[in-house]
């Protein structure tokens, strides 16, 4: 739980690492306005005015609709926003959305009453409630943000579409695949605004990394390597028994999907937007291997996930162990690009020196003198590459070891976007879409781990966004 606001802050600070550089093309803190923080708005009106922006902005849709253009002729405007769900992470989003200049928050909504109490003290003018059906019967609100236990995501979205409210929902998009297609399905028969957290969409390092990729930097795509580590049990102090299932929803398997629809889900979208295409196959183990404390799901998994050319993703997470972080590895041909902490390496560097490249000919030369039992013997050494940074200025790096958000990492710009979407009732592109294919994808891992087989990706859950 979060006492208070200061509290809160300092928890996402903790969460985010910046990276410093030694130069800035420009000073991002020249361009924050009543709080928020334009620094992406910013980068892509940079893009109006170098080559490639026009086409950049063609391959993200989704930023279309968030210019600071758009963002000027709403400037004396404001949505009217409700949370559902006022936990950890609707805290959070409390937190972004009083330094948005066009959200104002009028309604919150819990069922826990500590949850409650604790929003109300953050957002003292807002009007509460304690079921999610009462607060869409309200006319006074635009917009409404879930941030509930995932079995929840899919009938409060569908109920919320249905009042003619505008959405946005936390990942992943639901619980089963039947309620992740009646949820694009809905969505597609209406004008109304639904996003889904998907934040690497929105941050800076992501996106001009995408760009990197798909320019040919590192190559063509050979292979892709995520994982997400922390060691902590998941668990949340319960004050009474029968509250177990309600307040650690994560730990079990009718609310929640584990380390896949948790974790994967953000790094899988990665995956998909790097290769631009969806995998065919699914094959993966699971396994209770720490925590064995009654809880249902997997506390580590292994999935991989094949695309048609034999591309595979490596996924692996689990909660037992923090040295590795987390990461989102691309590997290309001609090099790597590490997404998470907004670097990439180049296999063939010039920019190596002098003296590094003559140490490694001296290297290369005494290993080619060994006398060896035949040619494919050798030792493979992990080279030491040169880090060159995919943005200038400072890079916010997500640690990965909050469980209830970081600072920076684009949460706070897609949550703009759907206030500013509320006003104008513009849709942002491709945002539903990619959180259906990566939730689909996570539970189609977890369909594979459970089953102990290979499968297949189902047509009947295939859509016409969707390419092999």
């Amino acid at each position: 739980m979060i006492a208070n606001e200061q509290e809160q802050k300092k928890l996402f600070q903790k969460s985010s690492i910046i990276y410093k550089q030694p130069y800035t093309i420009y000073d991002m803190k020249e361009h924050k306005e009543k709080g928020v923080d334009l620094g992406l708005r910013q980068f892509i009106k940079s893009l109006g005015y170098v080559a490639g922006g026009t086409a950049l902005l063609a391959t993200t849709p989704w930023l279309t609709s968030c210019t600071p253009e758009k963002l000027q002729e709403i400037k004396h405007e404001k949505a009217r926003i409700a949370l559902i769900g006022t936990g950890s992470r609707g805290q959070y989003h409390i937190h972004n959305l009083k330094e948005i200049p066009h959200a104002q928050i009028v309604a919150v909504c819990d069922n826990y009453a500590p949850n409650l109490q604790q929003a109300l003290e953050l957002c003292p003018d807002a009007k509460s409630y304690t079921d999610y059906r009462k607060l869409l019967e309200s006319k006074d609100i635009d917009g409404v943000i879930i941030s509930t236990p995932l079995n929840w995501h899919a009938p409060i979205v569908l109920d919320a579409l249905a009042a003619g409210k505008h959405v946005f929902c936390e990942k992943a998009m639901a619980r089963t695949l039947d309620e992740c297609k009646a949820i694009y399905d809905t969505y597609n028969q209406s004008d109304k605004v639904l996003y889904f957290c998907m934040q690497r969409m929105y941050d800076e390092k992501y996106i001009k990394g995408m760009q990197m990729i798909h320019s040919g930097l590192i190559g063509d795509v050979v292979g892709l390597r995520c994982h997400w580590f922390r060691n902590a049990d998941w668990r949340r102090p319960v004050p009474s028994p029968e509250l177990e299932r309600k307040i650690n929803w994560r730990l079990y398997k009718e609310s929640s999907g584990g380390l896949m629809t948790e974790l994967a889900c953000h790094q899988l979208e990665v995956c998909n937007w790097a290769a631009q295409k969806m995998p065919e196959s699914i094959m993966g183990m699971g396994d209770i291997v720490y925590w064995k404390d009654g809880r249902e799901v997997y506390d580590s998994v292994n999935v991989t996930y094949r695309y048609s050319d034999g591309v595979k993703i490596a996924y692996e997470s689990l909660i037992s162990n923090k040295f590795n972080g987390m990461e989102d590895q691309i590997l290309g041909s001609k090099g790597t690009m590490d997404m998470a902490k907004g670097i990439y390496y180049l296999e063939e560097d010039h920019s190596t020196s002098g003296i590094r490249q003559l140490i490694d000919q001296v290297k290369d030369k005494a290993f080619a003198a060994i006398p060896t039992a035949g040619p494919s013997w050798r030792p493979e050494t992990k080279m030491e590459y040169t880090p060159h940074f995919i943005i200038n200025g400072d890079i916010h790096v997500n640690s990965g070891l909050s469980m209830i958000g970081a600072d920076k990492d684009g949460s706070d710009i897609i949550l703009s976007s759907f206030c500013q979407s509320c006003i104008t009732g513009e849709k942002a592109q491709n945002v539903v879409e990619e959180a259906y294919c990566s939730t689909v994808l996570c539970l189609l891992g977890n369909q594979a781990m459970d089953e102990q087989r290979h499968i297949l990706f189902p047509d009947e859950y295939k859509i016409p966004y969707m390419k092999f």
